[in-house]
């Protein structure tokens, strides 16, 4: 994409307000060919594209770095949020084509206004930036009239069996994700909106992810997690979309009357799972590997030799025990003891220093997209949640539900597509 297309998407897609938003953006093409055809624009400049049916960021492909953030909506006027979601729509498109939250945001005020950008990213490429938007169950009680447009399956999580949950990590009116292969422009995404939201929101928790634990592309290298495994071998992939439109996207008969803007949206469920790695650390590997269900090395199942293989459950060692453990991770995870349950995994990395005890408080962000989160990720907690070994490890320490919808269309935005 050249750097005129740039411009007129985002004169076309955020109102004229934004006309030469990109300008001062460089761009690499191709050479021209030696028949003197004029020069390619290069197909991969780092911009994915914001606006199209579904959000970016879902099945993007995924990207090193996360910055989540969990708001709550501090006032009551309906007008204000729904103003301030239209302005979010315009900074974030902006944003992910590398452009300042608004024109001259960082120094075209002048020196006796506020910048309207905060600046840290003005040098950077957007680095495959997406920003995706999600809305929790306690948005939708009485203050804004949104009550009767819930989804239905937009409810609280149930309680799981041995979660010891921070409410100060939990919950949140409305979510925002910015993923990117550049930290610093995944945090200025969300700094930015968060600032714009002053006197509306108010930040209630957030999460910095690093390294990718899934992927979402059969392009993609399956990633590891913070215990040393591959994460995410079995994953849903973004090319599957028979598997995607019975597992991930919202259909339309299951949203509807005024819940109808949730169509071919998704579920997100966000967890914070704290790794205890110091003890596992010390756990001997063929336990880990037992725990696991896979090897540590390549990642094939346990009995077999490529990281694809099928799993074999009714495999048996010499001992004439299963070789993978009727408690092993990937056996209780695994669609087929779940009647067909799958879900989309996005997760990341986290280390976000020390507990105060010597030990280093480090984990999984669990992040999954789904189509009914009740009738997916519930029952596949519940059962690792009642007999995974590897529980003895980790423990969920937050967690939250949010409704994302769909894509924007040329002309939408998402206070118009929340309050219709």
């Amino acid at each position: 994409m050249n750097g005129s297309t740039r411009r007129a998407v985002l004169a076309t897609g955020a109102g004229a307000a934004l006309a030469g938003a990109a300008a001062g953006l460089t761009y690499a093409a191709r050479p021209a060919s030696a028949d003197g055809d004029a020069a390619a624009p290069v197909v991969d400049d780092g911009v994915v594209p914001f606006r199209g049916e579904r959000q970016a960021g879902i099945t993007t492909a995924a990207q090193d770095r996360l910055h989540l953030v969990a708001l709550d909506v501090v006032t009551d006027d309906a007008d204000a949020l729904r103003d301030l979601l239209t302005r979010w729509t315009r900074a974030a498109e902006r944003m992910t084509f590398g452009a300042e939250a608004a024109p001259g945001g960082v120094v075209g005020g002048g020196p006796w206004n506020v910048p309207q950008d905060t600046g840290e990213a003005l040098d950077l490429a957007p680095g495959h930036l997406t920003v995706t938007i999600g809305y929790g169950p306690s948005l939708f009680d009485d203050r804004f009239g949104l009550a009767d447009r819930r989804p239905e399956a937009l409810r609280e999580l149930p309680a799981f069996l041995g979660d010891d949950l921070d409410p100060a990590r939990s919950g949140g009116d409305i979510v925002i994700q910015a993923c990117s292969d550049d930290p610093q422009v995944a945090v200025h995404a969300v700094r930015n909106l968060v600032r714009m939201g002053f006197g509306v929101i108010s930040v209630r928790w957030s999460q910095l992810g690093f390294g990718r634990t899934s992927s979402t592309s059969q392009a993609q290298a399956t990633p590891r997690n913070m215990f040393g495994f591959k994460d995410g071998t079995a994953n849903i992939k973004s090319e599957d979309v028979e598997a995607l439109d019975q597992h991930v996207w919202v259909a339309p008969k299951d949203v509807p009357g005024a819940a109808a803007w949730m169509a071919g949206g998704s579920y997100l469920v966000a967890r914070r799972i704290r790794m205890h790695i110091e003890i596992w650390d010390r756990t001997p590997l063929m336990e880990q590997e037992q725990i696991v269900g896979r090897d540590k090395k390549v990642g094939a199942p346990l009995g077999k030799h490529g990281e694809f293989d099928e799993l074999d459950f009714e495999m048996r060692g010499t001992d004439g025990e299963p070789r993978i453990p009727v408690v092993a991770h990937v056996r209780l995870a695994h669609h087929s003891t779940l009647n067909g349950v799958r879900i989309l995994r996005r997760g990341y990395n986290f280390t976000d220093g020390s507990d105060g005890q010597g030990h280093l408080d480090a984990g999984l962000f669990f992040l999954a997209f789904m189509r009914d989160a009740h009738r997916q990720f519930v029952p596949m907690q519940r059962a690792l949640a009642k007999s995974d070994v590897m529980n003895e490890y980790i423990e969920h320490t937050g967690s939250a539900v949010f409704a994302c919808p769909p894509g924007l269309g040329p002309d939408d935005d998402w206070g118009s597509q929340l309050f219709g």
